[in-house]
């Protein structure tokens, strides 16, 4: 059948999908979607109702926390930013979670629903609208049979009408949409090994989707609103549960698939081998071990039910309703001539042995030439389709780079009873943390998990099996909360954004990955103490570090169980995933009175800086320039080497040690490249950049004595300066909010930062017009202004930044990465349109050896001619 349009129900308040945002982190196993435009009153859910499971999507409001910035306006202005409905980055209007619950415990799902007041707008519903709880006429969105079995209940219980949608339409809507907004959503698994899969949303289609619910529908998807089913199986999920019950007598879906893990299906399928002695059938393609009849040695053992071991049972089943599935989906696409088959549904559940049997089943029978894909939010198509049918505008136009996703700790749904909101109720979290088990130094329970036999994060199920012992299922995926951030824009002077990769280190190298686990693992109880003492050592400090300290090692072992739990994984990721845990348990800024103190020692000391600076001739200027902010750059506070010279001498005379051991060849070395750029030869003098992008990094020296002094000059070149800084704070990064107040403080002594700093709008009250400093050569009332780049990271990922700064790189012809985190960890590879110079000075043996075969301390002085 053809597919219909979803359609707007006129007399619904509308839920503003535009420019949404996947925001990753997970509080549960299935992501939270950001509405950063919505300001309208809406039901706040939607539901896929099905024979087996019920999935359900919900919304989240956001703080509103913008600030009215005139410094902020006045460089919009400048950048020729329109404000409209965008808002600036970090402020998000929303967010979608994901949860699911068995359909046999109904009573459940309706009670989490009551309890989070989803119905009426959610808790947060003062927020909207104060008379939304006293609405009787609530609708909610819902597809699947159970949106039409279970309508009287709703009402009864919840006083809602169920507003139905047709549920082709809602699966394939929210195939579309998750297919096109996440970058990581789309996987292949064979013999145990998982690899992204990078969909160009305009190459999406045709592809064959194959969702495997309690049956199975087999949809050929030609475009937006365009499908057809053309085929299926009733020998589905279901089917696996409803027989796997008879045999096994196992309680739940979960428990069945987990006694498949434990199975040998030897001891009850007939294999060729058992037919041909052991032996290949090699003549048409059959190895001794392919399965030549599902429970065949059944027929032929004189062996009752209760003979045969559950484990096995399971596992044979399984075997056999995958294969199926997987050879009826091939054959519907070779049909079709479709070379893309993916798989969605919750019989998938992320189950390593299922996607095993399936792809493996896909690729026989089509000799390699087909791919089974498999989705993260398998089973959440239908209830994602239905949430988008509130206002199917907006999402359309969603692109990748617009969603963010973020996987936070959630609170546990248990015996029946809500412990606080997934991200509302703090402390209900941290008493959660504070049960996980300890053993020796590690914490034993990687997110999600609960006690035995109770329902888990976002209502999922621990099968009582797993006796006392705490642990997460190492075949489930984890799927975060996704973020809709209209203000996140692809960097436009890449030079092949399909192609860039930000992350330098693979972690797909378990060694690589153990290291930096170490690493990060090493680097907790410093992070710990620096984030208590920011919060004034308070006893709830202390409480809310030690949770934190908690949630991320659960997080780390988590992930070092299974790297690919959260998607792709980078250092980058794991870095985010870090001050993501921070903020989550409220340490806004772990480093604040650190980077003030050291903003002030480093501000002493400038103007002297800028005197020996200006005694100095032009070529010796520019290469004291480099040194400077190379020899600043050694103060990172994510650095073990760093933090342990602190200990050896104040900021200054680290700063001056460091400088005096600045000595020509560096390990990475195109200075000279550079200087010809910037200076030109042969007494030709080349023209002066338009517009340079300074990428800053850490607060105190390196940006004060380093990357201050450096944009100084290019000012004097009659070059235009944009300070990009971190929207949020990140160990001892400095932010955008905090730069300001930096450069006017420098401002006070160099009359070249004043007068540029008070065109770039930084000086909101200008100062007085007098010359300060004398410095040599032509002044320059060329703007130095500063931007945020829409994170919150020691590294960057150039396909999402702000639109402030896809603003300002449009004029741009220089770009400056400084800082390991955005130069070396990240975009060391990074190819641009324009020129390029990355510096940095590495602070970790590792990665000296990795990177550019060196060792710690080494310098990158990296340029790089317009591509």
């Amino acid at each position: 059948m053809a597919g219909n349009s979803i359609h707007r129900s006129g007399s619904r308040p509308q839920l503003d999908l535009s420019k949404a945002e996947i925001q990753g982190n997970s509080e549960e196993r299935d992501p939270t979607i950001l509405l950063p435009n919505q300001t309208d009153d809406i039901s706040h859910l939607a539901l896929d109702i099905g024979g087996s499971l019920i999935k359900l999507v919900y919304f989240s409001r956001h703080e509103d926390q913008s600030v009215d910035d005139k410094r902020k306006k006045t460089v919009k202005e400048r950048l020729g930013i329109s404000n409209g409905n965008r808002r600036n980055f970090p402020v998000l209007g929303g967010r979608l979670h994901f949860v699911k619950f068995e359909t046999s415990k109904l009573n459940e799902c309706l009670d989490f629903i009551s309890s989070k007041q989803l119905h009426r707008g959610g808790i947060d519903s003062h927020h909207w609208n104060s008379e939304a709880s006293a609405n009787e006429n609530a609708v909610i969105k819902a597809t699947g049979g159970g949106a039409y079995k279970f309508a009287d209940l709703f009402k009864e219980r919840l006083g809602v009408s169920i507003d139905k949608e047709d549920e082709m339409d809602c699966l394939v809507a929210g195939a579309n949409f998750l297919l096109k907004a996440i970058r990581h959503e789309a996987f292949t698994h064979m013999e145990g090994h998982k690899e992204f899969v990078q969909i160009d949303h305009n190459d999406l289609f045709p592809y064959l989707l194959v969702n495997i619910g309690s049956g199975v529908s087999i949809i050929k998807v030609d475009g937006d609103g365009k499908f057809q089913r053309v085929s299926g199986t009733n020998v589905g999920g279901g089917t696996y549960w409803g027989l796997g019950r008879l045999l096994t007598k196992c309680n739940s879906f979960d428990e069945l698939l987990e006694l498949s893990q434990r199975g040998d299906n030897r001891t009850i399928d007939m294999l060729v081998g058992d037919i041909y002695g052991g032996m290949d059938y090699s003549k048409i393609g059959l190895s001794a071990s392919t399965i030549a009849s599902s429970f065949g040695k059944a027929i032929s053992d004189k062996k009752e039910l209760q003979d045969y071991r559950p484990e096995d049972i399971s596992l044979s089943l399984l075997r056999m309703i995958s294969y199926n599935i997987g050879q009826i989906s091939y054959l519907n696409a070779l049909r079709f001539g479709l070379k893309r088959i993916f798989f969605g549904g919750f019989f998938i559940r992320g189950h390593a042995y299922t996607m095993d049997t399936i792809s493996f089943a896909v690729h026989f029978w089509s000799k390699g030439e087909a791919q089974a894909m498999f989705l993260r939010h398998e089973g959440f198509l239908g209830a994602v389709g239905a949430f988008m049918s509130y206002q199917k505008h907006g999402l359309d136009d969603l692109m990748v780079h617009h969603l963010v996703e973020r996987f936070p700790m959630g609170a546990p749904y248990t015996g029946g009873k809500i412990h606080g909101p997934p991200l509302g109720d703090l402390n209900e979290k941290i008493s959660w943390m504070e049960k996980f088990v300890l053993k020796g130094t590690e914490i034993t329970a990687p997110v999600p998990m609960a006690p035995p036999g109770t329902t888990g994060l976002g209502g999922f199920e621990v099968p009582s099996s797993r006796g006392a012992t705490l642990r997460s299922d190492a075949s489930a995926l984890n799927v975060g909360v996704l973020h809709l951030v209209p203000t996140l824009e692809v960097f436009p002077l890449l030079a092949d954004p399909k192609m860039y990769e930000p992350n330098t280190i693979d972690l797909s190298d378990h060694k690589e990955l153990e290291y930096w686990f170490t690493v990060l693992s090493g680097h907790l109880p410093d992070l710990v103490d620096k984030a208590v003492a920011s919060e004034g050592g308070t006893d709830d400090a202390k409480r809310r570090g030690d949770a934190f300290a908690r949630a991320f090692s659960a997080h780390l072992a988590r992930l070092m169980e299974e790297p690919a739990a959260y998607g792709k994984l980078g250092l980058a990721n794991l870095l985010e995933l870090r001050e993501e845990c921070l903020r989550e348990f409220q340490f806004l800024d772990a480093y604040r009175s650190i980077k003030q103190r050291e903003n002030e020692a480093s501000l002493a000391v400038l103007p002297d800086l800028l005197l020996e600076l200006d005694h100095m001739d032009e070529e010796t200027r520019l290469l004291t320039l480099i040194e400077g902010v190379l020899a600043a750059n050694i103060f990172d506070w994510g650095s073990r080497a760093c933090v342990d010279l602190y200990h050896k001498g104040t900021i200054i005379e680290i700063y001056r040690m460091s400088r005096n051991k600045m000595q020509r060849p560096w390990r990475v070395d195109d200075f000279d490249l550079f200087k010809e750029r910037m200076l030109g030869s042969e007494g030709k003098k080349p023209r002066p950049h338009k517009r340079a992008l300074l990428f800053v990094d850490n607060s105190g020296a390196d940006i004060v004595l380093g990357m201050l002094p450096l944009a100084r000059e290019l000012l004097r070149r009659g070059t235009e300066v944009v300070l990009v800084a971190n929207s949020l704070p990140a160990l001892n990064d400095v932010t955008a909010m905090e730069l300001p107040d930096i450069v006017a403080e420098a401002a006070k002594h160099c009359d070249v930062l004043r007068r540029a700093a008070e065109a770039g709008g930084l000086l909101v009250d200008a100062m007085n017009n007098n010359s300060l400093d004398g410095s040599r050569g032509n002044s320059s009332s060329v703007p130095l202004m500063v931007v945020e780049n829409g994170c919150g990271s020691p590294c960057i990922d150039l396909r999402q930044v702000s639109s402030e700064l896809a603003a300002a790189a449009k004029h741009a012809d220089l770009v400056i990465l400084e800082g390991m985190g955005r130069a070396l960890h990240t975009n060391f590879n990074a190819r641009f349109k324009c020129e390029a110079l990355k510096l940095a000075m590495v602070k970790n043996q590792r990665l000296a050896e990795k990177l550019i075969k060196g060792k710690i301390y080494d310098c990158v002085c990296r340029y790089e001619p317009a591509t």
